[in-house]
């Protein structure tokens, strides 16, 4: 294998292997060995790709820096069109304004006939009303995700019982007709659904579980899976 194709390999594995990646892993799925991994992944970085690791977790993708928007074919331009659409007719303000940020960053970057097909794309998504009613504690879960920072939190359960936790929130999912939290809760000792609309109070906190959130996640999906 050339070098250009194993680093263009290497690179498509960080995009695609849920983060963070371990060296092992890189190296099994691209058959090559770890030095090999270690050396590659610097020469990306020299190249402008940003990738973050943490000794003992593996790599993360930031920022790409290399794919070229360019790249896209004309069905990607369609699902890109479709699935900003979607977002932007989700309810959440936030993400509706990210959306269209993304396709003006996109269109701009794209030649005039690709940027015709971005304009003119097909596929369209229409809703008379939100998916979701606007929640107000949504920018606070999705920056304490991100931080890997601990919240506490008065949630009223279905029976109506108040109580109070702290949790360690690892997504905001995004169900058909309602908002929940995927969080570890610290009173259960396990891993629990919130819905968002049950959450009364919200209280950030210093308290950070970082880098333990990509973990538990794959933690989450593995019991999830085994329960079917």
């Amino acid at each position: 294998m050339s070098r250009s194709n194993r680093l263009f390999r290497l690179l498509h594995l960080l995009r695609s292997m849920p983060p963070p990646v371990t060296a092992q892993q890189l190296a099994s799925s691209a058959e090559v060995s770890l030095r090999s991994v270690y050396r590659d992944i610097e020469v990306l970085r020299a190249g402008g790709a940003e990738i973050d690791s943490e000794r003992g977790y593996g790599y993360t993708l930031i920022n790409d820096g290399i794919l070229r928007p360019q790249g896209f074919t004309r069905l990607e331009i369609e699902a890109i069109t479709l699935g900003m659409a979607e977002v932007r007719h989700m309810g959440d303000p936030a993400l509706a304004d990210a959306a269209g940020a993304v396709l003006a960053k996109v269109a701009a970057t794209l030649p005039s006939k690709t940027q015709e097909h971005l304009v003119h794309a097909i596929s369209h998504v229409r809703r008379m009303t939100p998916r979701y009613a606007p929640l107000e504690h949504v920018e606070t879960l999705r920056e304490a995700c991100w931080e890997e920072r601990a919240l506490v939190i008065a949630y009223t359960d279905r029976n109506g019982e108040a109580t109070e936790r702290t949790i360690w929130p690892l997504a905001v999912v995004y169900l058909e007709n309602m908002l929940m939290l995927l969080a570890r809760c610290c009173l259960r000792d396990g891993f629990r659904m919130f819905r968002l609309e049950r959450i009364q109070r919200v209280e950030p906190t210093t308290t950070t579980f970082r880098p333990k959130r990509a973990s538990l996640l794959r933690k989450y999906l593995r019991e999830l899976s085994e329960r079917r």
